[in-house]
């Protein structure tokens, strides 16, 4: 087992500690910093990102050949971290306790530890991972003035607040999905610069968030549906992806229960814990989105976005369009060509 201590002052030291240990190059870009080995010892990236008022974007895209086991002491620095494994497994404990905590795939955890604690971080070998970690310093956060903690539930406000370490905190969350559609969307970031840094920026607040929700829901005490494995959400997830991609598809509920060997009951009430809807709503709501971004495009009419997206009656798609948006398709349209036609002329 490869074994790295590191006493955390800012995360470019961090993976400076880390290369110590397993090797590697270490470059800087614009805001970021990144650790990229290729060796005996492991293969793939740790890219650093801090943003302002505290914040700290860890990501690890790397395949130990060597458990790894990295140890933090939480001497002059101890952040808040949210982590969620879009990728592999790993496994979390404080220094006090010697049974190590499994985080499975897609699944998130929240921790701290107290003041001169020590936090433990093994990963497996041969295991191909993908983390996503994002580190809040409470001081700074705190003085950031959308930062209005009072709302969270009373666990996480008393360790948002808890700006002189005194607590140990840990949160391991169950199967969360959307979170990992958000870490997705930061890898395939387009841009350069300050312009692809402030994109990344608000996406790491929105994982952020998530992570927060998550834990609202757990300290209401709101299950996973019992009836479903995580096996079988990760399959309607995998029909739900395929109708944004596919949405003008003549989907029913009796293909949609063939094709995936679950019954009508378990697809409805998946989709309704990851969606909110039911699937018949899904697939309406998934169409209109890809409406209204046809509509956006000056080389399509109305009735050849209606048809492409897989409705037959245009009377019925304006009707439930502008109970959506509150806009017909016409007036909606007619406000694309308008500024479509000013951009021009501001050019």
């Amino acid at each position: 087992m490869i074994e790295i201590d590191i006493v955390p002052e800012d995360n470019k030291n961090s993976l400076k500690q880390i290369l110590k240990s397993i090797g590697g190059e270490l470059k800087e870009d614009w805001h970021q910093s990144c650790l990229t080995v290729d060796n005996h010892l492991a293969k793939g990236k740790i890219t650093c990102m801090p943003f302002d008022w505290g914040v700290e974007l860890i990501d690890f895209e790397i395949k130990f050949f060597d458990d790894v086991m990295i140890r933090t002491k939480t001497d002059t620095i101890n952040p808040l971290c949210f982590m969620y494994n879009l990728r592999g497994h790993f496994t979390h404990r404080f220094g006090v306790n010697n049974e190590e905590k499994q985080v499975e795939h897609f699944h998130s955890l929240i921790f701290t530890n107290k003041a001169e604690g020590e936090n433990f971080l093994h990963f497996p070998a041969s295991e191909p991972l993908d983390i996503n970690m994002i580190q809040i310093k409470r001081k700074d956060f705190l003085k950031k003035r959308t930062s209005n903690v009072s709302t969270l539930n009373k666990r996480l406000h008393e360790v948002f607040v808890d700006t002189d370490h005194e607590l140990r905190f840990a949160h391991y969350g169950s199967l969360n999905l959307k979170l990992g559609d958000f870490i997705k969307k930061i890898k395939k970031t387009k841009g350069q610069g300050m312009v692809k840094s402030l994109k990344i920026e608000a996406l790491v607040y929105e994982i952020l968030s998530y992570h927060i929700q998550q834990h609202n829901t757990f300290s209401r005490g709101v299950p996973l549906p019992t009836s479903l494995s995580q096996s079988e959400l990760k399959l309607i997830r995998s029909l739900g992806n395929k109708i944004i991609k596919e949405p003008s598809f003549d989907y029913s509920l009796d293909q949609l229960s063939s094709e995936s060997g679950l019954s009508q009951a378990k697809l409805q009430e998946g989709f309704k814990f990851l969606y909110t809807r039911t699937v018949t709503e899904y697939v309406r709501h998934i169409r209109l989105q890809r409406a209204r971004d046809l509509l956006n495009q000056a080389n399509l009419n109305i009735s050849e976005v209606v048809y492409s997206i897989g409705f037959t009656s245009r009377s019925y798609f304006s009707k439930i369009f502008k109970e959506k948006y509150a806009i017909t398709p016409n007036e909606y349209r007619k406000k694309v060509l308008k500024n479509l036609v000013l951009e021009k002329v501001a050019v």
